[in-house]
């Protein structure tokens, strides 16, 4: 017994033409998605203030690589990944890093302080009570969130969470043109 099989119908004019145009939108989307990331995503110009009171514009640290890291004391990550981002500083600050540590809006500005003190931190710390860094930098609300922002002003690099060192200071040591 001869098994007959059901002709296939040629596919509808209209649908062949609809998988053409997907596929060239779909093309069209990775090309520009490509080419995004060759485009340097320039940094806020914004103004920090430290816990001191003193006013550094991001502008004046033009020249330098800095890092800004959004971070808060009730953050565990944050608080696990500190004592990393100062042996970076201490590692990378004679040749032309700046770092300014932003605490969040909800961190209660004497805990801040307390952890700045006790830990002697070496960098800017800054406390973002209206939010304003955090809004300027993309609406961060995850910590930690730390930039690297290269001479020029420009974001080279997010890291949402902690950072993998030994990555970082590779693109650092690139970045500073070492």
């Amino acid at each position: 017994m001869e098994t007959v099989q059901p002709e296939k119908s040629p596919p509808a004019p209209g649908r062949t033409w609809i998988k053409v145009l997907a596929t060239i939108i779909l093309l069209s989307l990775a090309v520009l998605g490509y080419f995004s990331m060759l485009t340097p995503t320039p940094s806020p110009d914004v103004t920090f203030i430290n816990l001191s009171g003193e006013k550094i514009a991001s502008k004046s640290l033009r020249g330098k690589v800095l890092m800004v890291n959004f971070w808060a004391t009730s953050c565990t990550t944050c608080l696990h990944e500190m004592p990393h981002m100062v042996a970076t500083y201490h590692k990378f600050k004679d040749r032309g890093l700046a770092f300014v540590a932003v605490a969040m809006r909800d961190d209660p500005p004497n805990y801040v302080l307390n952890y700045t003190q006790t830990r002697q931190l070496p960098f800017t710390v800054v406390l973002d009570v209206e939010g304003k860094l955090a809004t300027a930098f993309g609406d961060v609300k995850m910590t930690p969130t730390t930039f690297v922002i290269d001479k020029q002003g420009n974001i080279i690099k997010r890291y949402l969470g902690e950072p993998e060192f030994s990555t970082l200071h590779q693109l650092l040591e690139k970045a500073l043109g070492s």
